[in-house]
């Protein structure tokens, strides 16, 4: 299995031998939290705090978030958080975000635990449009997948209220490029 820095290595040296000379000469766009690094376990504050799900054992306060070196014409971004191994067989989307105008490099912890007019909230599974923490069960970690998209669509041109998929259909063309970050999490 390919390692996420080897992906990376191969998508540039793809570029590179298209003659997209903007990709090589650009910065790699990135994302990073000052609250974890990518790999490392999310912190038990950053989990759901769903009083009725004993797996919830945090304050739903979700990280921090910083990101750099968009691609030239990026007019909006969309942020996902997802868990692949949650729900067999379908995972569970935990965080929809997009409209996020350019002009946004990041997140402050606990920013996008509520409404905020830097993004569009979109629908996760469990119906919500806000961060929404891990409530993992104990035992082996889940990994949380934090995807940012740089995409050409003005921030107000998607209606509020769309799932991971309906997002996804809409980006069709207009997704731009991707880059992620990876947090585990379990129950202590």
């Amino acid at each position: 299995m390919l390692s996420r820095g080897s992906i990376l290595a191969i998508a540039v040296a793809l570029a590179a031998g298209c003659g997209s000379r903007a990709a090589v000469a650009q910065s790699a766009f990135t994302l990073s939290s000052p609250d974890f690094k990518d790999g490392a376990r999310l912190a038990v504050k950053n989990a759901g705090n769903n009083k009725a799900n004993p797996n919830c054992v945090g304050e739903n306060i979700s990280p921090a978030f910083a990101w750099s070196n968009p691609p030239e014409g990026t007019k909006s971004f969309a942020l996902l958080m997802f868990d692949p191994e949650g729900r067999p067989p379908g995972g569970v989307s935990h965080w929809v975000a997009y409209g996020i105008p350019a002009s946004v490099t990041g997140f402050a912890e606990g920013e996008v635990s509520k409404p905020s007019d830097k993004y569009v909230g979109g629908l996760g599974t469990a119906k919500l449009s806000t961060y929404t923490g891990p409530c993992t069960p104990a035992g082996a970690p889940h990994h949380y997948t934090f995807t940012l998209i740089a995409t050409d669509l003005e921030p107000s041109a998607l209606p509020a209220g769309l799932t991971r998929e309906e997002l996804f259909k809409a980006l069709e063309g207009h997704a731009k490029v991707a880059t992620g970050l990876i947090g585990t999490f379990s129950k202590p």
